[in-house]
Parts: structure tokens; C-alpha cells; sequence
């Protein structure tokens, strides 16, 4: 009998952890050696933030290097996990009517790949990657997650990929830790509280929870994630945050697992 897989955001925070040996990278391989082998992985990652819905169909998708100015060993890491085709279309069906456009031509970007190489470091599970349309309101992203949440009970592992807190203007870049920042711990322990009463809509609709959300959220890609996997949760499902800490201040690495297989 094939578990109900839990569904997965993980704040990836920034881009040399994918190489590093921290707190953060330790706690994401325990999350893969303890949660039951997925046949297949469906990604959601902030870094495919694109007007329209896409979906990768490639059988070996790409890895793709997305960013600038860091040492030259983290562009030479790849990650060649298979591609899955079949999924692609059985995400397709399960999101009709709407146009889920497939391409060809993305890969695994730094969300995708960056964690799922502490998680799964074999590289031998197959890995779909979802566009975020860049046009939609936060409910439509809500709703899509509602919508895949059948993929969870067919093996599939519903993995966001973002940060809760994500303001780079804010960020204390360099070798020194800072402290984080109020307004980034007053707006994570809020939504923290929301996502254990099972109480969506103010996540939803998080502009409207003021100057810490406004501080904590000032762009919406890294957030969207969340609500995917948020969308995907069963009713009873329990949520439990497997990692959490904040990076320079003003990058929350909470992650939010939501069910496990013991809720099957």
C-alpha cells in the first residue's frame, strides 16, 4: 500500500548551502532518511516565478545554476535526477481546465536542487519542476495546491521551495551572523501560530497582516511556495516545522512539513 507522503516547504535560504555542512542541510537530510521513498518528487520553487503555468517534461532535466558571485565549486555541482513525463501529464489532467503549458527547455534551479541534494543526495528520484505564475493573486496559488493534493496519496512528494522571510535588502551579507531581525520574528511566530490553528486564510491573504508582513514579504516569490503545500494538506493532517532559524537576520529557514505517513 503506498503511504500519504507528506508535503514539504523548505526555506533553501542561501545558495552555498547546497555545498555547506550546517544545521540547516543536516536536518534536510534527516527529513529525506525518515520520510518514505517517493516514486516521484513535484518541486515548487521560488526561483520559477514566470507569467503563466508551466511544467517541465524533460526526462533529464538540467541543472541549472541561477545566480552570480559565489565560489566557482557551487557551478559545478549538478544534480541529474531523471526527469518524469507521466507525472507531467497527470498534473496536467489533474489542473484542467487550466493551461499548463509544457516545457522543454527549464531544468532544476537552486530551489529545487539545492535542498533535494541534502535530501535525496543519489539523485535518483524522479523530479518535476511547477512554474509559479508571476500574474496570480495568492489565492489561485492556494487553490492549485488544493487541487494537486491527490498526488500525495499516488507517492508523489509536494515540495516548496522559498523562505517564509526573504528581504535581501535587509540581509547581513558577509561571515558575521545578525541576530534576526523583530518585525522578521514577530511575522514568522505569527505565521507559525496561524498554519497550528489550521487558520489559512490571514496566510493567504497576507498583505493584509501589516508592516511585518509588508518587511517580511516585500516580494511574493519566495512566500508562494508555502502556499502549495499549505493548499495541500487533508483535513487532521498535522504540521510540524523540522527546521527552523533565520539567516542574516532577514531570511526565515523554518520549514513546514505538513502530514506524514503515519496520517495515511
Amino acid at each position: 500500500m503506498t503511504p500519504v507522503l507528506p508535503a514539504l516547504f523548505l526555506g533553501h535560504g542561501n545558495p552555498m548551502n547546497a555545498i555547506s555542512e550546517n544545521d540547516y542541510t543536516t536536518a534536510w537530510r534527516r527529513i529525506g532518511e525518515s520520510t518514505p521513498r517517493p516514486k516521484a518528487i513535484l518541486a515548487i520553487s521560488a526561483h520559477w516565478f514566470v507569467p503563466g503555468v508551466r511544467v517541465t517534461v524533460s526526462t533529464a532535466p538540467r541543472t541549472i545554476h541561477d545566480f552570480g558571485g559565489f565560489p566557482a565549486a557551487l557551478y559545478q555541482v549538478q544534480y541529474p535526477a531523471p526527469g518524469d513525463p507521466a507525472l507531467a501529464d497527470r498534473l496536467q489532467r489533474l489542473l484542467s481546465p487550466l493551461s499548463v503549458r509544457s516545457d522543454h527547455s527549464w531544468g532544476l534551479d537552486h530551489g529545487t536542487w539545492s535542498v533535494l541534494r541534502h535530501l535525496y543526495p543519489a539523485a535518483d528520484i524522479p523530479v518535476v519542476q511547477l512554474s509559479i505564475d508571476e500574474t496570480q493573486p495568492a489565492a489561485f496559488h492556494f487553490a492549485m495546491g488544493e487541487k494537486l493534493a491527490p498526488l500525495r496519496e499516488e507517492g508523489v512528494l509536494i515540495m516548496g521551495s522559498g523562505n517564509l522571510v526573504h528581504n535581501l535588502h535587509a540581509y547581513a551579507w558577509g561571515a558575521h551572523a545578525r541576530a534576526p531581525y523583530d518585525w522578521a520574528v514577530r511575522f514568522e511566530t505569527a505565521a507559525r501560530q496561524l498554519m497550528l490553528a489550521g487558520d489559512f486564510e490571514p496566510l493567504v491573504n497576507y498583505e493584509r497582516l501589516g508592516p511585518d508582513a509588508a518587511l517580511s514579504v516585500p516580494t511574493p516569490d519566495h512566500y508562494l511556495p508555502l502556499l502549495y503545500v499549505l493548499g495541500a494538506r487533508r483535513q487532521h493532517d498535522p504540521i510540524r516545522f523540522p527546521v527552523e532559524g533565520v539567516e542574516g537576520g532577514a531570511i526565515s529557514m523554518l520549514a513546514v512539513q505538513v502530514g506524514d505517513a503515519r496520517s495515511a
